[in-house]
């Protein structure tokens, strides 16, 4: 890679740094293990027991970096040629910030977990190896892996990473306030128009507030994707590099009128951006309906026990919109390139375990992340999980019923983080009195619409 070009992608990285979608915990990363002896491991690519070492960055914080580190031991239990180090790196945004740093030095790690908005980055940065190589060379079949799963990270018909935590977003209600209100408790809102009359309902019943949207970008994003909306240009981003943003289209205005008109008539409360406030006015049923992502659920229900009843649906879209679903969210595993062929192929094998169903039905029940892998879904300990939260259903059937389109399969751009956070601030704008929806969207539009052009210059 020449020096311009190199600059010019450590720049676009820069832009990297903001808020993510369902981002790893926080806290200290595994200082301990990246110093002391792993600068040699690393170099030699052996580690002292004279097995092929392979370095995971991730950035799964919590009790999810527990679940990390014990598909990492199973793994290493399950031969000895092979021996993987995985390594918290704080959230997404820390994990890039170290990974533009560490790039094309010794210090970089094999394989790297990072968030599904910065595919574009990753591919521009010609460090990493297609998963695809892997794929064809060890004739792996794809067919087992989830189709609207897979579908995001491929581009020109290569599977450039392998997904890894995936989840959507989907409608959480209180069966409770629902049936306290006259609602049918098993029949969640499907459109715009049915929440907004199910909202109101609710709210003049007294009970609680209809409902609350945390301001996520993330949410904008999987309400174009179910109109069938694209988000940027160029089949999203997919057919080409995306050269303007289309945030200001129909599909945007009508959904932040419908958001407006439901703050505006007092059916919906806003709590402003942080989903973790908006999980707290429902469980404390002060609020009748959210969205949030499927990985939410387990914690949802867990809260509501004993207090309501938490009921499931899919992601609302307008009466008259046809076909679309959602996209998925999370992240996936980069194959770095500045390794060894055998290192890469170690770190493969490693990448084929954590795939495996029984390792997937593993991830899901203790993570709530969605299982990739088909066949896990006939492992007896997902049955049971099924069975002690059938509210996961409706996710799954979400998932299913999904036309994988270049709408479903997610808008693709160097600079998405900033784009969120810049939708994010036009919401704000229109739900505090202003701005129009139109005018907000045309001005967020305009200044992601010029980044993405600012971020092309530097790879091309």
């Amino acid at each position: 890679m020449n020096k311009k070009r190199w600059i010019g992608l450590l720049l676009a990285a820069m832009l990297l740094v903001a808020t993510a979608c369902s981002g790893g915990g926080g806290g200290a990363g595994n200082a301990g293990g990246e110093s002391g002896g792993q600068g040699e491991a690393q170099s030699n690519g052996l580690s002292s027991g004279g097995a092929t070492k392979v370095v995971f960055w991730h950035a799964m914080g919590g009790a999810n970096t527990k679940v990390v580190d014990q598909m990492v031991a199973n793994f290493n239990a399950s031969q000895d040629k092979i021996r993987v180090e995985a390594i918290f790196q704080g959230t997404y945004d820390d994990l890039l910030s170290k990974l533009k740093t560490a790039m094309g030095t010794k210090e970089a790690p094999h394989i790297v977990q990072v968030y599904e908005i910065g595919s574009r980055f990753m591919i521009d940065s010609k460090l990493i190896t297609p998963m695809q190589t892997f794929i064809d060379a060890d004739n792996y079949d794809l067919t087992q892996l989830e189709p609207n799963i897979i579908g995001y990270y491929t581009f020109e018909g290569q599977l450039y990473s392998m997904p890894f935590n995936t989840s959507n977003p989907i409608l959480y209600y209180n069966k409770d306030l629902f049936q306290a209100a006259g609602l049918d408790p098993e029949k969640p809102p499907r459109t715009y128009e049915e929440l907004q009359q199910a909202a109101d309902t609710i709210t003049k019943s007294c009970k609680a507030t209809g409902a609350n949207f945390a301001i996520y970008g993330w949410f904008m994003e999987q309400f174009f994707a179910n109109q069938g909306a694209d988000y940027v240009n160029n089949g999203n981003g997919r057919e080409a590099l995306a050269t303007e943003s289309l945030v200001n289209s129909e599909a945007g205005v009508k959904t932040l009128t419908w958001w407006k008109n439901m703050i505006d008539s007092k059916a919906m409360i806003n709590l402003g951006r942080k989903t973790d406030d908006s999980k707290k006015a429902f469980s404390a049923g002060q609020v009748a309906m959210i969205l949030d992502s499927t990985a939410a659920l387990k914690g949802l229900v867990d809260n509501a026990e004993g207090k309501f009843e938490v009921g499931t649906g899919f992601l609302p879209k307008p009466a008259d919109a046809s076909g679309g679903g959602v996209i998925v969210g999370g992240a996936s595993l980069w194959m770095m390139n500045d390794r060894p062929e055998a290192e890469q192929k170690a770190a493969w094998e490693f990448v084929k375990f954590v795939t495996s169903p029984q390792e997937q039905a593993y991830w899901h029940i203790n993570t709530g992340y969605f299982p990739i892998t088909k066949k896990a879904y006939d492992e007896q300990s997902v049955k049971d999980n099924m069975a002690k939260f059938p509210q996961f259903q409706t996710a799954v059937d979400q998932l299913h019923q999904t036309e994988l389109s270049t709408a479903t399969q997610g808008a693709v751009m160097g600079v998405f983080p900033e784009a969120r956070q810049l939708v994010e601030g036009a919401i704000e704008e229109v739900l505090n009195n202003q701005k129009s929806p139109q005018d907000a969207l045309d001005g967020a539009a305009k200044e992601i619409t010029s980044k993405i052009q600012q971020y092309n210059k530097t790879v091309q």
